[in-house]
């Protein structure tokens, strides 16, 4: 049975923070930041399933969405910052930085402002950024992500690694324009949102908790990822005994049954997280072409889980494209099928790629992973990330040279 995380101890590590950079760190988490930053030589292309990147999946065309209330609420919290907040939050639309987010706590690569800095009502103006890109769920989870980290102070005893507000957002461009984009980046808070023309690209987001339900205190109540959770269960339990061979790829993530590319301290079994923006991933599984319609349903409805994190006009967009390819989507899982065993799966195809992953203790000192930990990655491959490849459709169209913005 899996303890609760009230019944396990506190990890302890050396400090590292996260509001300024770390500069000193053990040489096994250099060991792995270094390897991050290697990845940043390579051109971003997007995430593929064979090395090729497919063009032009999603045609830039309008989408009926406006998307005018993220632009207006990022022009607010511009103008309501000091000069030197400002210079700070706003880089250019193709900057490397949109690409240097990380889930785990410690600040290495973060850039922007940090909401932890700016008055409350500057803040709020932040926060609204989220409100304007998030539907009610969505914005839900993500402000509970938050304060769940703020309850990893009390836990941990270290109030310089965790806490309510040390997430940085960062412009990038101009909002207004035909192509901008923002971001929030903190620990088990990861959104990257551009907009080209009306059409709203979230992807790469990542969500997480540690723990995920609280019981009792000021966050009594709170549960995190119980939809993404259960509809990943309910979907492998509705395959028949075929279907699961083809789609269990191990029956146990507990580390002795794995090795030791699926135990990474970052990423566990994910493969599309922090700086792997040109993952090559092969489709494994089973696929929804070989699905009964109502296992097609599950699959779509799960899928729908994570899109409708987004407001809803916009994730109807993007279930669009979803269901267009549907019978090029992919399920596939690692772990327990029960109520209480942990697990991994992934939802894969040509436009969206989705992780779940129970993860051991970091703040905790469980070793075995567990449904204490979740871990959450969405992409959207083929150039779907920081709105790729509708960036080069864009450009295509357009010659932006000398500042113009005159058609092709």
């Amino acid at each position: 049975m899996t303890a609760h995380w009230t019944e396990l101890g506190v990890r302890h590590m050396p400090p590292m923070s996260a509001r300024s950079v770390v500069v000193d760190m053990p040489p096994f988490i250099k060991e792995k930041v270094d390897e991050r930053v290697a990845l940043l030589s390579a051109p971003l292309q997007g995430v593929s399933s064979d090395g090729t990147v497919r063009s032009g999946l999603v045609p830039l065309a309008p989408t009926g969405v406006s998307a005018a209330p993220i632009a207006e609420a990022a022009q607010a919290f511009l103008a309501a910052l000091g000069p030197a907040h400002r210079q700070a939050a706003q880089l250019p639309l193709e900057a490397e930085e949109r690409r240097t987010w990380i889930n785990v706590h410690m600040n290495f690569f973060r850039h922007g402002v940090m909401l932890e800095d700016l008055p409350s009502a500057t803040r709020e103006l932040g926060l609204e950024l989220l409100r304007t890109t998030l539907s009610a769920r969505g914005l839900a989870q993500a402000r509970d992500i938050m304060r769940v980290n703020e309850l990893l102070c009390e836990i941990s005893g270290s109030p310089d690694e965790y806490g309510e507000w040390p997430y940085f957002v960062t412009i990038f461009g101009q909002p207004g324009d035909d192509a901008w984009g923002w971001q929030i980046d903190g620990h088990h808070l990861v959104m990257n949102t551009f907009v080209v023309g009306d059409y709203l690209a979230t992807t790469p987001t990542f969500m997480g908790a540690e723990p995920c339900h609280v019981t009792e205190g000021p966050l009594a109540g709170v549960s995190l990822f119980v939809p993404e959770e259960r509809g990943g269960l309910d979907l492998i339990r509705s395959l028949s005994a075929e279907q699961a061979a083809k789609a269990v790829l191990r029956p146990s993530i507990h580390p002795d049954d794995l090795p030791s590319e699926l135990q990474h301290p970052f990423d566990g079994r994910m493969v599309a997280g922090a700086f792997h923006d040109n993952a090559v991933v092969p489709y494994e599984g089973v696929s929804a072409a070989d699905m009964s319609d109502a296992q097609r349903r599950l699959l779509t409805t799960l899928v729908s889980t994570y899109v409708g994190w987004t407001r809803e006009g916009h994730a109807a967009v993007k279930m669009n494209e979803v269901e267009a390819h549907l019978d090029e989507t992919w399920f596939s899982w690692m772990g327990a099928t029960g109520d209480e065993g942990p697990f991994y799966y992934r939802v894969h195809s040509p436009v969206v790629l989705i992780e779940f992953d129970h993860h051991p203790g970091v703040v905790f000192d469980n070793p075995v992973p567990s449904r204490n930990h979740i871990h959450t990655v969405v992409r959207a491959p083929n150039g779907g990330d920081y709105g790729v490849d509708l960036l080069r459709q864009h450009h295509d169209r357009f010659d932006h040279s000398g500042g113009s913005h005159t058609p092709r």
